[in-house]
């Protein structure tokens, strides 16, 4: 999820909107700002995903031990 906004020269700019760090300034296109923001590597998403990883397993390992 990326918040992009159109200067008033017409280039873009693009900011994170899980990190809130700013992907890209002053870009171009389009085109280009969508393959900036696809290389972005967001660390608040990863920990994220991680979390709920960690939760996943738990639960399983719980209901395995449970059971």
């Amino acid at each position: 999820m990326y918040s992009r906004t159109q200067n008033e020269n017409g280039t873009y700019n693009t900011r994170c909107l899980f990190c809130f760090m700013t992907i890209a300034s002053s870009v171009e296109t389009e085109q280009e700002l969508a393959k900036l923001e696809k290389r972005h590597i967001c660390p608040e998403r990863a920990l994220a995903e991680l979390l709920e990883q960690g939760k996943a397993i738990e639960s399983r390992n719980h209901h395995t031990n449970a059971g």
